[in-house]
């Protein structure tokens, strides 16, 4: 359950707007950038300013992505949640983000089955 002050995080954030993701080549004026990246790193769950995704090209051990304005972060989702890697977030932002992972954690591994197979 998030607290008062993950929502105020959550809302800050969500305020940042997308310059981050667009310095990452995340869309260009013809979409093919966008087209790419959901082919190769599709998006499983959009949560505030959050999104959770997949490399399509990455190591075999479960885990999922997770972006945001101010940077990204890897969690493992087996054999329990955890903290993979950060790069830029906060540790408030881990924390918020770490409770949408273990929260959605069912959802995200459907999609990773489906996606990679099981």
């Amino acid at each position: 359950m998030l607290g008062a002050r993950d929502k105020q995080v959550c809302a800050r954030l969500a305020r940042c707007g997308s310059a981050w993701r667009r310095s990452r080549g995340a869309l260009d004026a013809r979409g093919s950038a966008q087209r790419y990246n959901q082919a190769m790193s599709p998006t499983v769950l959009r949560i505030g300013p959050f999104r959770f995704y997949f490399f399509s090209r990455e190591e075999p051990r479960m885990h999922v992505h997770v972006e945001c304005a101010d940077g990204e972060a890897k969690f493992w989702l087996e054999p329990t949640v955890g903290l993979a890697q950060n790069y830029g977030l906060t540790e408030q932002q881990l924390k918020v983000a770490q409770g949408y992972v273990e929260a959605n954690a069912d959802v995200i591994r459907s999609a990773w089955k489906t996606h990679f197979g099981d």
